[in-house]
């Protein structure tokens, strides 16, 4: 609770030192679509004003991009900081229909920056407990209780792939909150061990065939449970991930990608609706 009234005292005085300096830039964004930011540097922290906006960004590994969501509902706030110190602020709108799906950010954008603002910032953003798009009045969940709740509680697996004796299989997506659960199970049937490099998921716009429509953009991951760095052979492994909440359009699908460290065996799952 007092990190969530700090949070609310920066934003309130960030906006009442800048905002009268220039007008702030709309972005618009729906649940059909996923617009896409790229910064000028990679994105330490990002969260929106209102719980029908999601932004997500890689919190594992550093990216330049972050991507945005939205549902039907009152205009907001975003807020971006980067790895620099650099601030970005925007107002964030739904549309049905969104004309506009990639912003490239130029740092001439930035508001200022953190730590030569006039706005002082007390160990705000030092911290991990603030996710990527919660609102700023939200309690963050228990994931490591959650998690090990799920993998205690057995669920049938609907999606299954293989190579070279390696399976992957996934539950249905669980919703809770703000957040997406889902359960993995690698299982090595082969004679060699298998050291993972990533498990990722991929949201999929357009046909492969057609490349120049075709689009593979990460969902980035806010918290993973019980992931191996190897999968000893004749053995299996299930863990968790945790994502921000998202929606699909009529044409996107989703796409898991287990991938071999020092080796060629990798699994490509392409999900069913």
């Amino acid at each position: 609770m007092k990190k969530s009234i700090i949070l609310s005292v920066f934003i309130s005085g960030l906006f009442g030192t800048y905002a009268q300096n220039r007008p702030l830039d709309t972005i618009y964004a729906n649940e059909s679509k996923t617009v896409s930011l790229f910064f000028p540097e990679p994105i330490r922290q990002g969260m929106t004003g209102a719980a029908n906006y999601a932004f997500s960004y890689n919190r594992e590994k550093e990216q330049y991009f972050g991507l945005l969501q939205a549902t039907p509902g009152e205009e907001s706030n975003l807020l971006v900081v980067s790895n620099a110190g650099q601030i970005y602020s925007y107002i964030v709108r739904y549309a049905e229909k969104v004309e506009k799906l990639n912003y490239f950010i130029d740092g001439a954008e930035s508001i200022g920056n953190e730590r030569t603002g006039k706005t002082p910032i007390v160990n705000i953003m030092d911290t991990s407990a603030i996710r990527d798009s919660l609102p700023k009045n939200r309690n963050l969940p228990d994931y490591s209780k959650l998690c090990g709740q799920l993998l205690k509680n057995p669920r049938s697996f609907n999606q299954i792939r293989y190579n070279d004796g390696i399976t992957v299989r996934m539950t249905k997506s669980i919703y809770y909150c703000d957040d997406v659960y889902i359960v993995f199970e690698v299982r090595n049937d082969s004679q060699i061990d298998f050291d993972i490099d990533d498990l990722n998921l991929f949201m999929v716009n357009g046909n492969k065939k057609r490349k120049a429509s075709y689009q593979e953009l990460l969902l980035p991951s806010v918290f993973r449970y019980n992931m191996p760095k190897t999968v000893q052979k004749g053995s299996k492994i299930q863990l968790v991930t945790v994502y921000p909440k998202f929606t699909m359009g009529k044409n996107e699908r989703l796409l898991v990608k287990l991938s071999e460290a020092n080796g060629s065996r990798d699994v490509v799952m392409r999900l069913k609706r």
